[in-house]
């Protein structure tokens, strides 16, 4: 979609191209209050499925853009560049788009927590459950490169050829919804408050909470910092002449083994489920930071293809420790957690922006540092519990 809309869009393509994945990230800031008041009015199964609904609004918005752009190509011209009006609405696709994805993951995340399976932990379940997020997000880009595409180069794509793939994504996503909708998902009880309940505190007023939405902020910053900007990293990297270091099929396959990295982290960290979520949390942190540190003092990107390894299982590690002993605060604390997500949006591009100004990506790293050293602060003291949910009284 990018080479279809922003062929003409000159100094501002880097810019305009960002906002597509910032509109998807803010929809977590935006609507995850909602997403956790939606839960404790139709519980975690209608959550869902509104969480689905929406998305195949998302999906209809991007069939939309992709129909008004083949039959009416108009543009606007914005300081230089211009831009077709089905870009914007691409752009609305991409927010709403994020808004099913807050329904679903503030559903998710706590009822893979809250159900108890024997002989399992809330973050092994959890990182189970994200190695099939890692897995399409590995195999994903595959289809639709080589399958829907048939491997042609981006500028070859008719943006007609997105009608059929998205008329594919809406049928399945309505086919899940209608499953969901019969299947037996029982509510967890105590994780929700009653209907009509007027809980008497603020969930921000539980400091593991609250200093777990912040590290949610920065883990998913950093995890999309490193995931996003990687190859960037790479094909700036040149030797005392001037030449390239890496070319861009090496820069394009470090991001791919990150991700890939992503896969085996949670596959194999599935398996954990002796080892607190703390400690799992003070380990992948200080390994990741090495990692990032040794990266940019050797100034060898391939360093940072290691640090999907230790990311891979700090979400369900974060989300376990922020939510412990909430009880009926659980589905909102859930809410507030994916207004953490918003990270993704902001990080990556601050750090984009910090290496256009210092004519380098080498630094910009320090971001990505700050980010670790604040999930270590958060493993070894942010996520210590000084106030559980069913203690707090009027």
């Amino acid at each position: 979609m990018q080479a279809a809309y922003l062929r003409q869009a000159g100094d501002l393509e880097n810019t305009l191209a960002t906002l597509i994945n910032f509109s998807f990230f803010l929809a977590y800031l935006v609507m995850g209050n909602l997403a956790a008041k939606t839960i404790d009015k139709v519980g975690y199964r209608g959550a869902l499925i509104r969480g689905l609904i929406i998305l195949i609004a998302g999906f209809a918005l991007f069939e939309l853009s992709a129909l008004q752009f083949t039959l009416f190509p108009n543009t606007v011209h914005i300081a230089g560049a211009t831009i077709p009006y089905a870009y914007f609405v691409f752009l609305l696709g991409s927010f709403v788009a994020g808004t099913a994805l807050t329904y679903l993951q503030a559903a998710i995340n706590p009822y893979i927590v809250a159900s108890k399976v024997p002989g399992t932990s809330g973050v092994q379940r959890q990182t189970i459950a994200g190695a099939g997020n890692s897995s399409m997000t590995t195999i994903g880009p595959l289809i639709v490169a080589f399958l829907i595409f048939g491997g042609k180069e981006a500028e070859q794509i008719s943006v007609s050829s997105l009608f059929v793939p998205l008329a594919v994504l809406i049928g399945i996503v309505a086919i899940l919804a209608i499953v969901l909708k019969n299947l037996n998902l029982p509510d967890i009880e105590g994780s929700t408050a009653e209907k009509d309940e007027v809980l008497p505190k603020s969930v921000w007023s539980f400091s593991h909470l609250a200093l777990g939405v912040l590290a949610i902020f920065f883990y998913v910053g950093v995890e999309v910092a490193v995931g996003a900007n990687i190859n960037l990293y790479a094909i700036s990297l040149t030797d005392a002449d001037g030449n390239s270091l890496y070319t861009i099929a090496q820069a394009a396959q470090m991001a791919a083994l990150y991700w890939g990295g992503m896969l085996v982290g949670r596959l194999f960290g599935s398996f954990v489920s002796k080892v607190s979520a703390n400690v799992q949390l003070l380990v992948t942190t200080v390994g990741a930071g090495i990692l990032v540190v040794l990266a940019m003092m050797t100034g060898n990107p391939w360093l940072l293809v290691g640090v999907g390894l230790f990311h891979s299982i700090m979400w369900p590690a974060i989300f376990s420790l922020a939510i412990e002993g909430l009880g009926k605060y659980t589905s909102k604390g859930s809410g507030a957690l994916m207004m953490g997500v918003v990270g993704g949006a902001i990080l990556p591009f601050t750090q984009g922006v910090f290496a256009d100004v210092l004519g380098s990506w080498s630094l910009t790293w320090i971001i990505v540092i700050v980010g670790e050293i604040y999930l270590l602060y958060y493993a070894l003291a942010g996520y210590k519990v000084k106030q559980r949910g069913d203690e707090v009284t009027v």
